[in-house]
């Protein structure tokens, strides 16, 4: 339930009514303060209330009920746009376009560090790298783990680039605890443990699409973290799984003006992973920042035929320093109209 009061609601009114719901009623109460009003959003059975006597209150402006099971990532309750600020000032979701770049893999000092100053000249604000990498294949390279996730600090220190990683297990949590954004992958979407262990810490979350998995399975998850305390969660579409084969997987570019009407939380996309195929990522790119996507996440590495994984879908730096160009003059044309 959501109940929107009147700008001339006062803090003794506020208080007093929030403490009689919770009594009465047995619910949880999120109070949001946005700058033209205040929304109460209402967690738990809320059957028993009668939406009448809470509209009669002077205070209150409309109530109505909310269907949708996730709460806290619903726009009802959270009518503005969620900003994920970084110690470093970075920003994601503030209206400009975010760019997170890198290799699938850390292989090697040298990679990553001249990675990491190539897409920093072209633009990008964040680096990606994968110190854990989850396989189809036992066999293919699981990347260097801890030793991945200190190269990742090196680079960071060289470029001032936040460092964003997959985690993989929340064993694995205390590695991570001087990691800039923590990414869950597709296949860990709905790995219920690993969200609930994310929601307790104060540290973004990059939450992938699962491959087969609705949008609103999506926000679903993106509830687990958030119900747990943790509400910086940056969603990512990266192409799900359909019937086609010319392609790894298929962008669902309608995802992205769909997770924005239904959820405040910032949305990036994935084209690298979505397409497997290099050439691809540009126009897909280009089809993000065109749906009002927040960000793009690209691989780039700096010699994708000898790429340890995923060479395939990955930009050269030269490549990427073309595709950053024209995604940022898109953004800010698109932007400046609208």
């Amino acid at each position: 339930m959501i109940i929107v009061l009147k700008p001339n609601c006062t803090v003794e009114q506020l208080n007093h009514f929030t403490e009689g719901l919770k009594h009465d009623y047995d619910v949880k109460v999120n109070t949001w303060v946005g700058t033209q009003s205040t929304v109460l959003g209402l967690i738990g059975d809320t059957s028993a209330i009668d939406i009448d006597y809470i509209a009669a209150q002077d205070f209150v402006e409309s109530v109505k009920r909310v269907q949708e099971p996730y709460k806290k990532a619903n726009r009802k309750f959270h009518p503005d746009n969620t900003v994920i600020t970084l110690p470093g000032g970075q920003k994601i979701g503030d209206g400009s376009l975010s760019i997170i770049a890198g290799p699938c893999s850390v292989e090697t000092e040298d990679q990553i560090c001249e990675v990491a100053e190539r897409v920093k000249t072209a633009g990008a604000q964040f680096l990606r790298g994968g110190a854990f990498k989850p396989r189809t294949s036992p066999y293919a390279f699981q990347g260097l783990k801890a030793d991945g996730l200190e190269l990742l600090r090196e680079a960071r220190k060289k470029t001032g680039l936040p460092i964003v990683t997959e985690i993989m297990s929340a064993a694995h949590l205390p590695l991570f605890e001087d990691v800039d954004i923590i990414q869950v992958g597709a296949r860990n979407m709905q790995n219920f443990e690993l969200l609930k262990e994310l929601g307790k810490i104060r540290k973004p979350i990059l939450l992938k699409r699962g491959l087969s998995s609705t949008i609103e399975e999506l926000l679903m998850s993106a509830e687990y973290i958030m119900a747990g305390g943790n509400d910086q969660v940056i969603l990512c579409e990266r192409g799900i799984r359909t019937y086609e084969t010319y392609t790894r997987n298929t962008l669902d570019i309608s995802a992205v003006p769909i997770l924005k009407r239904l959820s405040h939380l910032p949305v990036i996309v994935d084209p690298s992973h979505a397409s497997g195929i290099a050439w691809l990522v540009e126009p897909l790119a280009m089809a993000a920042v065109a749906a009002g996507a927040d960000g793009l996440i690209i691989e780039v590495h700096n010699n994708p035929a000898k790429a340890l994984s995923d060479g395939a879908q990955s930009l050269t730096p030269d490549q990427f320093d073309h595709v950053a160009k024209r995604v940022f003059t898109a953004a800010k044309l698109l932007r400046t109209e609208g």
